[in-house]
């Protein structure tokens, strides 16, 4: 996030309100090469039945998707879905005092939705402003709310105490989430869940299967790897991001 962040009361209040709900294990300092993962047994336990799920069921059906969906159609799904999203990341801009990134997300989310009819097209990278998402797990890091403990959670793969918390308040304030309880339209939210989970994971197909063939400990490799890429997202250093898009090479990984 940039260093002229804008710094306000209410936002220093909402943080140090936030860090104390957490608790004191959500700024446990970790070191460089360490993640901090004080329930490791219990983590691995979840990591090897997200493993299970994946080959069993997730992976079959993502190359099913690869095999039977075009490219383009595909790309127009990811682009569709990222739009509905945009919302979340404009207001995640805001939060973190990133005017720039709020300016540039909703050019892009005006540009893709009548230019690219709703999103289907994504017209915005095209024309050079590409895709940077951003949700609550970055804005409170932002805030000043550390890691917590590494948590990985079912299906969803690894995350954090903060990025937990992250994503259930980004769950809360869909928008898209909010239409379809309030209009009986809770199909609409199932569909697109799973269609972004089968989208991503088809993404990953070689990458995933060159990590299982050359890690030593699965497990370790993807903590490390979410650390790393979510340090690097904080640091609006990473072009994607993952939830509720959790990040995109690492969660998914840990469904497999």
């Amino acid at each position: 996030m940039p260093a002229s962040m804008f710094r306000s009361p209410i936002r220093a209040a909402a943080a140090a309100t936030l860090a104390a709900c957490l608790g004191g294990c959500a700024t446990q300092p970790t070191t460089d090469n360490a993640v901090y993962d004080p329930l490791e047994p219990v983590n691995r336990g979840v990591f090897a039945v997200n493993e299970a799920v994946d080959k069993a069921v997730i992976k079959p059906v993502a190359q099913g998707y690869v095999f039977v969906v075009p490219d383009p159609v595909r790309d127009s799904v990811q682009s569709f879905i990222r739009n509905l999203l945009s919302p979340l990341t404009i207001a995640n801009n805001l939060l973190q005092g990133d005017f720039d990134g709020a300016v540039q997300a909703t050019g892009r989310f005006m540009t893709n939705t009548i230019l690219g009819a709703g999103g289907i097209a994504d017209v915005a990278t095209q024309a050079g402003n590409g895709y940077v998402a951003e949700d609550f797990g970055q804005t409170l890091a932002v805030w000043g709310v550390g890691d917590g403990p590494y948590i990985v959670l079912p299906l969803l793969g690894p995350s954090n105490l903060r990025d937990t918390t992250g994503y259930v308040v980004d769950t809360v304030g869909d928008p898209v989430r909010i239409w379809g309880v309030s209009n009986d339209h809770e199909e609409w939210l199932y569909a697109r869940t799973g269609a972004s989970g089968v989208d991503r994971r088809s993404r990953l197909l070689d990458e995933v299967d060159d990590l299982r063939r050359n890690s030593i400990d699965m497990y370790a490799t993807v903590r490390s790897l979410y650390a790393q890429q979510r340090a690097a997202a904080i640091r609006d250093q990473s072009g994607t991001s993952p939830q509720p898009d959790f990040p995109e090479y690492t969660t998914d990984a840990a469904k497999k």
